[in-house]
């Protein structure tokens, strides 16, 4: 299946590639070990042309640290000179619309220029965390949405709403939406926002989702055409062999969490000695929107996938055990970066 295009054709070269990170952990080390590999992962992807570097925000789960995104984003932007860094995303039900303006308004004010703010509609957690996190649910996401863009905006500041984002109100931060459905893509669309699709956890929406939001998109006075981010997992590794092999320390992360029994990252292991075939066939089928192999198997997956679903851009995110091979995973990719 492939999305229509009348555009010119996009080329694996020809579009930004970027990095996600939840700052995971692996067994045997702490979340300060990982802060650290966030960083130098962010220092080689800068130098090796990435685009962007983005964290998430999840809560209460083992293998990931990216509760705190805002702090890491700091942590991350104050470490490196150029490269765009954000959140992919903040999940607003779990805050304050006003919170968010006034975080990333201090963010965009320290880091002129190189900030994103990338916005998701779930929880990023189990329902009793996101109990834990916010007492009630107070107004819909589309609600929360256009009341934390009205705060950049100082022609919405009125008699009726007279609380300001200090700092926020009147900077420029693009604000994406982020989705796993079509109701982001919908939303985005309609809002005239830039979009960014979870193809490496809901490959199965992928082409339903693109079309839905490049059909219904209305230009707005940041964004003039639709923009897609398509969201991958990476293994690259110097053979199909190997890349699959490092792969399976996603697929022990994925299956912990489908027996409700989330853990560090795990080494690398003989799948077939852990999963039974019900679970090896639904985290297969999870996992569809992955890139794994040799630097010729990954080059040639990621130039048929921008053919068929024309992104725009293309965001990697991995779960390593060692941050060795998370480095070289990334380094295969910045050979297709175009640098120039």
């Amino acid at each position: 299946m492939s999305v229509e295009n009348t555009a010119t054709k996009k080329k694996l070269g020809a579009i930004p590639i970027s990095i996600l990170d939840s700052a995971t952990v692996s067994e045997g080390s702490t979340p300060a070990d990982s802060f650290k590999n966030l960083l130098d992962l962010a220092q080689h992807a800068e130098a090796w042309g990435f685009n962007r570097y983005w964290l998430a925000e999840h809560h209460n789960l083992a293998p990931i640290a990216s509760s705190a995104t805002s702090v890491l984003i700091s942590h991350i932007a104050a470490g490196t000179n150029r490269i765009r860094v954000g959140s992919g995303g903040i999940m607003l039900p779990n805050h304050a619309p006003l919170v968010i303006a006034e975080q990333f308004g201090s963010l965009e004010s320290l880091y002129p220029n190189r900030i994103d703010l990338g916005l998701g509609r779930a929880t990023g957690s189990d329902q009793s965390t996101a109990r834990a996190l916010r007492r009630e649910r107070a107004i819909e996401f589309p609600e929360q949405v256009n009341e934390l863009m009205a705060y950049f905006d100082p022609s919405k500041s009125d008699s009726e709403n007279p609380v300001k984002a200090i700092p926020g109100e009147g900077l420029k931060i693009p604000i994406w939406l982020l989705g796993s459905s079509d109701f982001s893509a919908r939303l985005a669309a309609y809002l005239g926002l830039p979009f960014s699709f979870a193809g490496h956890f809901s490959p199965s929406y992928t082409f339903p989702a693109i079309q839905t939001y490049r059909e219904n998109f209305k230009a707005s006075e940041s964004l003039k055409e639709p923009y897609v981010m398509m969201g991958l997992n990476l293994s690259a590794a110097d053979t199909d062999e190997k890349a699959n092999w490092l792969f399976s320390s996603l697929k022990q992360s994925s299956l912990a969490m489908v027996r409700g029994k989330a853990a560090p990252i795990q080494p690398p292991a003989d799948m077939d000695t852990i999963w039974n075939e019900n679970e090896k066939q639904f985290i297969s089928q999870s996992l569809k929107g992955s890139i794994v192999g040799s630097p010729q198997t990954v080059k040639d997956q990621l130039q048929t996938f921008i053919e068929n679903t024309q992104a725009d851009e293309i965001i990697l995110t991995s779960y390593f055990y060692d941050h060795k091979d998370r480095l070289k995973s990334y380094e295969i990719i910045s050979d297709f970066i175009n640098k120039a």
